[in-house]
């Protein structure tokens, strides 16, 4: 009931949609309640001989039946079109809220999630919502106004026939309990299972270069076929309940139909019943029992549609670690100063991973990050941008602790040119004006110019309109490291980010992204990860991080005076 609630409210903004379409259903409930009594009207006066005055109380009781037939059409359109408009309307608001809740999730809530999956509750899970507003909802109305309307009739007919109807009532109720809750587990591993088919699918097709090279093919088709026939195997474990479900009630609601027989013809046979009354009955009793009959449908759809909105409520319902807190201020006229301030940080695994670093860096200064894998480089730079929060210390960006000014504000003022460059699909000059799209085309080739990619986009076929395709894999990683820098130039931030750029490029490729470096340096802060030392050795000040902390610090110069581990880490690399 707690979940019902929740769509119901969410449902609520669509109310008029649904009001037109309550009214509707209603008024072909009504319609429905209504035929079947004009036909045993009819059926009496034709069972007593027509005479002149019956033709025309016949004739005129077939123009009534005729236009509660076109009702009928108006109310099943109105109650089909209203009921499906407001439920769409509904799902795809909800898409739209599941997603932007996604965008405002830190870093932390993605460790353990999988994309296909959150892809697959994004518009597998939300469309349940449509079955249930636009079926289930309407259909449960039109059955409960038509049980209790046609209760009340068959009670006025004929008392104690209609108490015998109802004889099968409790059995289909308590077989409907069990079912529910027999039922839905089932469901709800059905849609759990769809997702992890979706994130297996959305892995393998992003890494298919891999798998083919590798000869992986029939492993990975085993992988997704186990995974494809244990989503099947949980859904026919919930239709297989159904079966037996479907055809109980459908047996119950016969025998309530054999016994009003049975009754009927013995009443009628000692003339307490007449003719056109066991005729309402019996048109009657198929209204009666088809919204128990239609009972078992209803509470399949329900429970498939409950497990897919629980799915949905639960990423709509968790709360993001990282928000704007109160009294957060907007980060202006930023020069580019940085201090982190004895800052410690730990995962929610509680591991330390930074213990008490401290540095600070000027406007327009270089500090270089470097060390082992793993040691923690690239978490300081992430906790600068607030995609985590320092469990300890401080860190500071023109004064301001990034955790009292507005996320927006802080990350407008901070560019990120990862080692793992990210491209959308879309043309080269898209790419770069992502950061800034209201750029000219002469100020986006002119951060190409200085990322050192101009010359390179002019050779292509379509230059700067040539197609980069899915994650840029058209392009080398070099032009696409250069394009992602000309991105962080664009978007002209006092602060850049450079982790690892020239990580995994050849020789020619790495002295031009230095030139782009270049260009920039001294214009902007820069806070560089360098895997290759090479890159950073006229940086203002090198930070030697290990095992969590700051081992040592200077220019290259001073750190390699003193032999220690800088020095070590610079005789291993040859350079």
């Amino acid at each position: 009931m707690k979940m019902l609630l929740k769509l119901t409210r969410e449902a609520a903004r669509y109310k008029g949609l649904y009001v037109v379409a309550i009214l509707a259903t209603l008024g072909l409930a009504a319609v429905n309640l209504i035929v079947p009594r004009v036909l045993s009207a009819m059926t009496g006066i034709v069972s007593e001989g027509i005479d002149e005055t019956g033709l025309r109380t016949t004739s005129m009781l077939a123009l009534i039946l005729l236009g509660l037939y076109l009702l009928k059409v108006l109310f099943r359109f109105l109650s089909n079109y209203m009921a499906h408009k407001a439920a769409w309307y509904l799902v795809g608001n909800l898409r739209s809220r599941l997603y932007d809740k996604l965008q405002t999730m830190d870093l932390d809530f993605f460790h353990d999630k999988q994309t296909g999956d959150l892809m697959s509750r994004v518009v597998n899970d939300t469309r349940d919502f449509e079955l249930l507003y636009a079926h289930i909802i309407p259909e449960m109305i039109t059955n409960v106004v038509t049980f209790a309307g046609v209760m009340i009739i068959l009670l006025l007919i004929n008392a104690k026939l209609a108490l015998i109807t109802c004889a099968p009532i409790p059995f289909i109720l308590i077989s409907g309990v069990i079912f529910t809750r027999f039922v839905r587990p089932y469901f709800r591993k059905s849609q759990k299972y769809m997702g992890e088919l979706s994130a297996k699918l959305q892995d393998n097709l992003s890494g298919l270069h891999e798998i083919q090279s590798f000869g992986q093919e029939a492993y990975e088709s085993g992988e997704v076929s186990e995974r494809n026939y244990r989503q099947v195997r949980a859904m026919l474990r919930a239709l297989r309940a159904s079966a037996v479900f479907h055809p109980s009630v459908e047996f119950l609601s016969s025998v309530g139909t054999v016994l009003v027989v049975f009754t009927g013809g013995y009443l009628a046979l000692e003339g307490k019943l007449v003719v056109a009354d066991i005729v309402a009955f019996m048109l009657y009793l198929n209204l009666f029992y088809a919204p128990i009959s239609g009972l078992a449908q209803l509470l399949e759809n329900l429970q498939q549609s409950l497990a897919g909105a629980e799915r949905v409520a639960l990423i709509l319902d968790t709360p993001s670690k990282i928000t704007d807190n109160e009294g957060a201020v907007a980060l202006d006229h930023v020069t580019g100063a940085v201090t982190y301030d004895h800052v410690g940080f730990h995962y929610s695994n509680g591991v330390p991973v930074l213990k008490d670093v401290s540095f600070s860096c000027r406007p327009g200064q270089m500090i270089a990050l470097v060390g082992p894998t793993g040691v923690g480089k690239t978490t300081l730079t992430q906790l600068l941008s607030r995609f985590y929060d320092v469990t300890s210390g401080s860190i500071m960006v023109d004064g301001h602790d990034v955790r009292r000014v507005t996320l927006e504000s802080l990350r407008r003022n901070i560019s990120s040119v990862l080692q793992d460059t990210f491209l959308f699909n879309g043309t080269i000059a898209e790419n770069i004006a992502y950061a800034r799209p209201s750029a000219s085309q002469e100020e986006i080739e002119e951060a190409a110019k200085a990322a050192d990619i101009h010359e390179d986009i002019l050779m292509m076929p379509d230059g700067y309109e040539t197609q980069v395709g899915e994650r840029g894999l058209r392009l080398s990683g070099g032009q696409k490291q250069r394009v992602a820098i000309a991105r962080a130039i664009l978007r002209n931030s006092p602060i850049i980010i450079l982790d690892e750029a020239t990580a995994s490029v050849d020789n020619e490729t790495e002295r031009k992204i230095q030139n782009a470096i270049s260009h920039i340096a001294g214009k902007r802060t820069i806070i560089a990860i360098a895997h290759r030392l090479s890159t950073i050795r006229n940086a203002d000040l090198i930070l030697v991080v290990a095992g969590g902390t700051i081992r040592e610090r200077g220019t290259h110069e001073e750190l390699m005076a003193r032999h220690g581990y800088y020095w070590q880490m610079q005789q291993k690399a040859g350079e």
